[in-house]
């Protein structure tokens, strides 16, 4: 398998959706029952979906029951990572570190044997989208620490769903019911911890779940089909230029400032992609 331009500039669109629904959550009063919404949100429109798609094969339900385990920490480390601090801080050390364990973990665990200049990719994406994170100083320990949890989760459900997409007979068939369970526990959590504050905020902000659900959907689909045609730890790092979305988001509508030093980190970034396509 190899990366093609359609299979990439598919992944570029998935980043862009990615990191549009994360600014959602963020630019909410409450991302905690903004992350509950559009996780329950994005499990109701698999759930809608479903009744048009076959089940997957059978031998992908043991990674979808991982990875729907696996996103409950996702989503409560992606909450509290922003809880504690800016979008533009935390968005690219999220998404920025996991690449390089999911390509050192695929090499071990799926036996996929990635070239040099895909390995410069991965370290230049991973550098550049590190500073862009780390550009302007001033963050939080704390909120470092969960956006560098968040990174190891997203390296887990990456490799499961990566392995588990390819037995599913078809990406389409793995992301529908995928995503009819990913959402169920962190949000059913998070309404029977909150339930008062949650049936509250849900009444206002319903339209932010739903698109940020939709959005979710969408992208993730996006990543999981570009699976099947390219090697999991190339087109792991290629989505992480969501980072350079999320840090312009952050920076500039959400008004967090430094987006002069985030330039740099960009331009790693960009030559990571030129690497991954030599």
């Amino acid at each position: 398998m190899e990366l093609t331009l359609g299979v990439t500039f598919a992944v570029l669109g998935a980043a862009l959706l990615h990191a549009s629904w994360n600014a959602l959550i963020k630019s909410g009063a409450d991302p905690i029952l903004d992350t509950a919404l559009v996780a329950l949100a994005s499990s109701g429109i698999a759930i809608a979906l479903a009744a048009w798609v076959a089940p997957p094969a059978p031998a992908s339900w043991p990674f979808i029951a991982a990875s729907a385990l696996i996103h409950v920490a996702y989503f409560t480390t992606l909450a509290l990572a922003y809880h504690a601090g800016d979008m533009s801080h935390g968005y690219p050390i999220m998404r920025g570190t996991a690449p390089l364990v999911t390509a050192l973990a695929s090499w071990l665990w799926l036996g996929e044997a990635i070239s040099p200049g895909a390995w410069a990719g991965v370290l230049l994406i991973c550098g550049g989208v590190l500073s862009l994170g780390l550009a302007g100083g001033g963050a939080s320990r704390r909120a470092t620490a969960w956006a560098l949890a968040n990174a190891a989760v997203i390296a887990a459900y990456t490799l499961a769903d990566g392995a588990g997409v390819r037995a599913a007979g078809g990406a389409g068939r793995y992301v529908v019911w995928l995503f009819v369970f990913m959402g169920l526990p962190f949000g059913l959590g998070v309404l029977a911890l909150r339930r008062g504050e949650f049936l509250r905020h849900a009444a206002r902000h319903w339209w932010r779940g739903l698109a940020g659900g939709a959005l979710s959907v969408l992208s993730y689909g996006i990543a999981l089909w570009a699976m099947t045609r390219a090697p999991v730890a190339v087109v792991a790092a290629l989505r992480e230029t969501a980072v350079i979305f999320g840090a312009l988001i952050g920076a500039w509508l959400l008004k967090e400032g430094h987006l002069g030093p985030r330039l740099g980190g960009a331009a790693a970034v960009l030559a990571g992609l030129i690497a991954l396509k030599l």
